[in-house]
């Protein structure tokens, strides 16, 4: 029985195991500038989705080339306008992509599309319709900027929030709060990487010393108390450094430091590297865990006044994320903690974590990609 249950969390974790990417979602990046009845926008659209939407690799190589790419650029701003609708309240603006260049962003190769939309009259209310990738992909998000006049407002869009109106001269701060908010908590819940690197923090929360059962639900909440606040105030500490530019490390760094704290932190857990430190840990992790959770909010380019509200909002949704997480686990790795299962799960699951990450750290650092995972 206790074999067949390893074996599931086995499967379970190869499941959940994403390509090297693994913290970061499938987002695009959507820039509007409202002049008059004019908009001049940019779109940025991820190849990889690209091609997996309408199929961008010729020769089936696995490569992206140019010349592929190019080839497929009426088919690129066909699929992306057919999923984009523009409207004021005298009727819908016509839009149409002028150009397409490739830029990289953070995690990969990028289609720039540059829209131009003209709409019916001057533009003081657009709703935008978005459905990009809806149909593959309900995950995905769409991160829009909006500018008129020195003024800019966000938004996020996904197949539940597809339809929204937006006042470019007067942004809704409370909506936009509540849109990072709610990106936040999902981005924590997606991160496949951050929540490993959580469990395996949060695995020996409930046994004392030499794995005996921990005396109460209170020493158990307070182990766990240590390791969340030394996380939390260590990735708020480098996002806030990250989102206002003031410290940025090189992307692939970042993601192999990533995986690299999910294996530690996983093998502490057979093998005491950290004796009596986890929180320690927990924090110096935190640092760079931090600067991954800042690759979103960077992508977006806000202006300074929108990205601290949403800098606050996106971490206070992280935090609400990674608190029902511990609000899941804890009082159930409690009741099991005496059972020779939970013993199990701590040194078996500890050991597939370690496994995964040990992939996604090969992947990130060397640019590679393994079959299976």
């Amino acid at each position: 029985m206790m074999g067949q249950l390893l074996l599931l969390l086995a499967l379970l974790l190869y499941g959940a195991a994403p390509p090297a990417q693994a913290h970061k979602p499938s987002d695009s990046y959507l820039t509007l500038r409202v002049d008059g009845a004019r908009i001049d926008g940019q779109w940025d659209i991820a190849l990889r989705d690209l091609d997996y939407a309408i199929g961008l690799d010729a020769d089936g190589d696995g490569r992206l080339t140019w010349d592929e790419i190019r080839a497929r650029q009426p088919a690129i701003a066909a699929y992306a306008l057919a999923r984009l609708e523009l409207g004021t309240p005298g009727g819908a603006c016509a839009a149409s992509v002028t150009s397409q260049l490739i830029d990289r962003h953070t995690d990969g190769a990028y289609s720039v599309l540059r829209l131009r939309a003209l709409c019916p009259q001057p533009v003081d209310a657009l709703t935008i319709v978005y459905r990009l990738f809806a149909e593959l992909d309900p995950q995905h998000k769409g991160l829009l900027r909006l500018v008129r006049d020195g003024r800019t407002s966000s938004a996020i869009f996904d197949p539940d929030h597809a339809r929204q109106a937006l006042a470019p001269a007067a942004p809704n701060r409370l909506d936009q709060f509540l849109q990072y908010l709610r990106h936040g908590v999902w981005h924590i819940w997606i991160g496949y990487d951050h929540i490993l690197f959580l469990l395996s923090l949060l695995l020996p929360a409930v046994l004392a010393a030499r794995g005996a059962p921990a005396a109460s639900l209170r020493t158990a909440f307070i182990d766990v108390l240590q390791v969340v606040t030394a996380f939390t105030l260590a990735h708020t500490l480098t996002l806030t450094l990250a989102s206002l530019a003031l410290l940025s490390p090189p992307s692939r760094w970042v993601e192999s430091a990533i995986a690299a704290s999910v294996v530690l932190a996983a093998l502490n857990n057979l093998v005491p590297l950290f004796r009596g430190r986890r929180p320690w840990v927990a924090f110096g992790f935190g640092l760079i865990h931090g600067f991954g959770f800042a690759s979103v909010l960077t992508e977006l380019g806000l202006a300074r006044d929108a990205l601290l509200l949403s800098l606050f909002s996106f971490n206070l949704g992280v935090e609400a994320g990674q608190l029902a997480i511990v609000a899941l686990f804890l009082p159930l790795a409690f009741l099991l903690r005496r059972t020779v299962f939970y013993h199990r799960l701590l040194t078996g699951g500890s050991a597939l974590i370690a496994l995964v990450a040990t992939v996604w750290l090969l992947e990130r650092a060397f640019d590679l990609k393994l079959a299976g995972v």
